[in-house]
Formats: structure tokens, C-alpha cells, sequence
């Protein structure tokens, strides 16, 4: 049940979930860069923000809280549960609702008991053939297991439609929105697939700008 070295070398979770929020902390960084090299009689200087470029800052969304924002795993083990993690392919899935980003379990696809460490799955009893084991969005399917969206959140448990996210509803004359590689596509969201290095991003309510591509880890 041991996991690849390569993919235990994946940095730890919570450096990789700052990424969908780390821009907005990043001001305040450097403030305190700026107050401890000051001098006595400091000039008037830009605003912080002045040097993140706009674009980064307009991705960037809190973490949301409360528990429609952390659905636990509830759903089937997709394909056949085997006791290695095996060869693995990296996708990359981004859930945003309500303006906050809703973040995928470690544990999906995955059945208990868990080992884990830092909140990371160390060990499990078996894998599937997709498997979350941390909750940065980093989905770990088997090569040519040729499996979409839908069976990502039938494993979860949580609803997926044209209309539907987990817990959140579309509203009137609206749809999920989907993006794959930062590019909006007109397909029925269960229908996407996962494939190597995509990087999915789904949203329903207020529009967050999709990121176009993610740094998978070696192996993957």
C-alpha cells in the first residue's frame, strides 16, 4: 500500500492550497517588508499591491467555510480497488461556489482505513482508479482508465449537472460554468474528461477568472 517516492515528493498540502489564495496575503508581506527596511524618515511609497500584477490578483479568492464549502467523501471507489497506488496521471480540478473556493477531500477514490501525515493519504487499504490524496484538487487517475467528471464526483458524492455543484445550484437562466487549460467549454459538465495535465476549472455564481495550467508533480 506504500505510495511512488516520486509522489510522496509532492510539497505538503498546505503550501498547495495557498496557491488559490496566497495573493491575497502577499500585501501584507510586503508591508512588513517595507516597515523592517525603512528609514527614520521614510518617503511616500506605491501601494503594496502596486506589484502583483492584476491578473493574479483578480484569481484570487478565500477559502470558503462552513460545511457546503467541505462535503466529506461519501461516494463508491471508481474501478477496481487494488492494494498499490500504482502509475498515476495528474489532473488538476478547481471548484469555485459562491465566490469561495470549494476544495476537493483527500480520500476520494480511497478506501479507509488511512494513514495519514500533515493531511496528506499516506496509506490506504486500497486505491481506485481515481484517487485524491491530499486537498489541493490534484486527482491521481490510472493511465487510459479513460474516466470523466462524473466519475470524480460519484466517487465524491457530491451532484454534478449542467445546473448543479455539490451543494450549490445555478441560478435562473444560468449553468455551471466549466474551463479546461483557462478556455470555457459548452459541454455538460460530467462529460469532461480527465485527461493528463488538464487543468479543470468548475464555477457556479459570480465569475472567478480560470487559471490555464497548474505545476503537476514528476511522475504524474
Amino acid at each position: 500500500m506504500a505510495i511512488p517516492a516520486e509522489l510522496m515528493a509532492v510539497p505538503r498540502p498546505a503550501a498547495r492550497v495557498a496557491r488559490v489564495v496566497r495573493i491575497a496575503v502577499l500585501p501584507v508581506v510586503v508591508v512588513a517588508v517595507v516597515s523592517a527596511c525603512a528609514s527614520p524618515q521614510p518617503t511616500a511609497r506605491p501601494p503594496a499591491t502596486a506589484s502583483i500584477p492584476r491578473a493574479l490578483l483578480s484569481e484570487a479568492r478565500p477559502i470558503g467555510t462552513g460545511p457546503r464549502f467541505t462535503p466529506p467523501v461519501s461516494g463508491p471507489v471508481a474501478g477496481a480497488c487494488q492494494r498499490s497506488l500504482g502509475p498515476r496521471v495528474g489532473v488538476h480540478v478547481e471548484v469555485f461556489a459562491a465566490n469561495r473556493v470549494l476544495l476537493l477531500p483527500a480520500g476520494i477514490g480511497a478506501r479507509q482505513p488511512w494513514a495519514k501525515l500533515d493531511g496528506r493519504i499516506t496509506s490506504a487499504r486500497c486505491y481506485g482508479a481515481l484517487v485524491t490524496l491530499d486537498p489541493t484538487g490534484l486527482v491521481l487517475v490510472r493511465p487510459g482508465a479513460g474516466l470523466t467528471l462524473a466519475e470524480l464526483f460519484r466517487s465524491w458524492g457530491e451532484p454534478l449537472s449542467r445546473t448543479r455543484l455539490t451543494s450549490f445550484s445555478a441560478a435562473a437562466g444560468t449553468q455551471v460554468a466549466v474551463f479546461v487549460n483557462g478556455r470555457r467549454l459548452h459541454a455538460p459538465p460530467p462529460s469532461v474528461p480527465l485527461a493528463r495535465h488538464a487543468e479543470i476549472v468548475l464555477e457556479v455564481g459570480p465569475h472567478v477568472p480560470p487559471h490555464s495550467s497548474y505545476a503537476f508533480p514528476p511522475g504524474t
